[in-house]
């Protein structure tokens, strides 16, 4: 993405002066569906190699502002945003910048497993056979690479050519991880990704988020406190104003959210007061 942006004049903040664990960053951003106003003015910085958790009450914005850090609202009928939303620097959103491009190097994976209705080979190289040509030996090393950091490959190393959607669904989530790893993203989002899941199938993915945090940046929206507190680096507290918009009421490190939170707001909804 870096060098896809580099001809484009869209930078938006000096690249000497900013912090370079910094990868995405918002500044005053709003998203509107219609008229509707469903996230108000959010300033955060996301950290590289970390997970950020998006926390709060159903309804206050928070896979609405997931999706904003790739543009996936673009795909919604009346849906915009004002504000900024920075990738090294640069504004996702000028009118410059592919949104197929975003896309490929913030991947997403979704609440509920969605593998594609074919093999789990194909599934894993579903993306990257849209954007290029593969050898054979190309494809089997990247199917095995991806499989592998989703930590699934010696559970179907064998069988590659079952379909994926005969997986179970902690494996069907694990494979959708690969799948979204085999285009080499930067960042990967994660909307609720263990709410369909068995808790040993959440412990799984849990595990690995923790890995792949080593080569990935991830954010990740969750209901479950304790899924945040166990796996975040920083957590982000949203509530919904009168107006019914969407706000982070808080962000800091993740110990600090669920130990000494500034709002009490937050206090409230992480000790299970109310939410």
């Amino acid at each position: 993405m870096q060098e896809a942006l580099a001809t484009s004049p869209v930078r938006t903040s000096n690249a000497e002066e900013r912090d370079k664990d910094i990868v995405l960053r918002t500044r005053n951003l709003s998203i509107y569906y219609g008229r509707f106003k469903a996230v108000h003015e959010v300033n955060m910085d996301i950290k590289r190699n970390r997970i950020t958790a998006l926390i709060g009450p159903s309804g206050c914005g928070k896979s609405t502002l997931l999706r904003a850090f790739n543009r996936m609202n673009d795909l919604i009928p009346e849906a915009r945003a004002e504000g900024v939303v920075e990738f090294h620097g640069f504004n996702l959103y000028d009118k410059k910048i592919d949104a197929v491009d975003v896309r490929r190097r913030i991947g997403m994976v979704f609440q509920k497993p969605n593998p594609f209705p074919k093999s789990i080979y194909e599934n894993v190289l579903y993306g990257v056979r849209l954007t290029r040509r593969l050898s054979k030996g190309e494809a089997d090393e990247i199917v095995e690479r991806s499989l592998r950091a989703a930590a699934l490959w010696d559970e179907v190393k064998d069988k590659l050519n079952k379909l994926g959607t005969a997986l179970s669904g902690g494996q069907q989530q694990r494979l959708c991880i690969a799948r979204a790893i085999a285009v080499q993203p930067e960042v990967i989002l994660m909307d609720e990704p263990c709410s369909a899941l068995d808790p040993i199938a959440t412990l799984k993915i849990e595990e690995l988020m923790r890995d792949l945090a080593k080569d990935y940046t991830i954010v990740i929206v969750t209901h479950n406190m304790q899924q945040a507190a166990r796996v975040s680096h920083y957590t982000a507290m949203m509530m919904m104003r009168e107006d019914r918009a969407g706000e982070v009421i808080e962000f800091d490190e993740t110990d600090v959210i669920f130990t000494k939170p500034k709002d009490k707001r937050t206090e409230d909804y992480v000790s299970g007061r109310f939410g």
